[in-house]
């Protein structure tokens, strides 16, 4: 791996910050970050380093050999920039969706929509496979964002698969993966054994996490390699589909009340047809400072 500057680091750690605000809004996928700021493949192929291979590097050469086998400080910088927005931003996130909804939704439907174009782009050769795989991803992605959420359940068995489907969810650009959590009905146990403590389901969760993070990164690692085209594809329609669950105005159909959480059953309208002001052109203005906002990102990772 290329040595890397102090400032090369800074920058990855603020690519990191910028998926951890992802991470904090439901419906939108840290990987799409990952992604349109050029660390995606590197990301998946340093999970992919997490193997028995690599502990055996630290046993027979000593940290030094392992650290740079597993591009720790890499992993390192990305997580720590992931955690300080995690940290930060969780309350303002918060507060922005609850007292400003329209432009913090328009802010984000204009980003994940450059993030389709940016996406689509770096696919070599657009064919009939292709264009069926981007069909089938948009549909995929699309029908998850209309799924109600199910009963709740404490399974240990469910809470690892929960776990596993939900990172799974967070590194593929689309779908994030507390909105994964929500459709399972996994999201009020796992939030509340946080909360509580219950190291129990803390641990099944984590398990299945880090089974699923790196037995998923794997497939993609190979995807990449052999169809990087056609995943390409299936990623973009992934992407576009995810957009119905960010669009701005909504109808309120039903609240559920899931302990201090309300998970909101809703469905997409015309701003024309929005029970009350739809502040149009602020939306317009924010979904085209997000749109913008991936271009600029895009100029910055082309600057390593």
């Amino acid at each position: 791996m290329e040595k890397r500057t102090y400032l090369q680091y800074l920058f990855i750690t603020l690519k990191g910050m910028a998926m951890g605000i992802a991470e904090l809004v439901p419906g939108v996928s840290g990987g799409t970050i990952a992604f349109v700021t050029g660390i995606y493949e590197e990301f998946i192929s340093s999970i992919n380093n997490v193997n028995l291979s690599t502990f055996k590097t630290l046993k027979n050469e000593g940290f030094i050999a392992f650290w740079n086998k597993l591009n720790g400080s890499f992993l390192l910088v990305l997580f720590i920039g992931m955690m300080i927005s995690i940290l930060s931003f969780s309350k303002l996130v918060t507060w922005l969706l609850e007292f400003h909804p329209i432009p913090i939704w328009a802010f984000f439907f204009g980003l994940v929509l450059a993030s389709v174009i940016f996406v689509a782009k770096a696919i070599t050769k657009w064919n009939v496979l292709s264009l069926v795989l981007f069909t089938l991803g948009t549909v995929v992605a699309f029908y998850i964002t209309t799924l109600p959420p199910s009963a709740n359940t404490d399974s240990l068995p469910f809470l690892f698969f929960s776990g596993a489907l939900a990172i799974c969810a967070m590194v593929l650009p689309g779908i994030s993966g507390s909105f994964i959590l929500v459709l399972l009905g996994s999201y009020k146990t796992i939030l509340d054994a946080v909360n509580e403590k219950d190291l129990k389901i803390v641990i099944t969760v984590g398990l299945g996490a880090v089974f699923g993070i790196l037995s998923f990164a794997r497939l993609l690692k190979w995807m990449f390699k052999n169809y990087k085209d056609a995943t390409l594809a299936v990623l973009t329609g992934f992407i576009l589909g995810s957009l119905n669950k960010i669009w701005p105005w909504k109808h309120i159909l039903e609240v559920i009340q899931i302990g201090k959480k309300e998970i909101i059953i809703d469905e997409n309208i015309s701003p024309f047809h929005f029970n009350g002001n739809p502040q149009l052109t602020f939306a317009i203005v924010s979904a085209l400072i997000g749109f913008s906002l991936i271009f600029i990102l895009e100029k910055t990772a082309s600057k390593k």
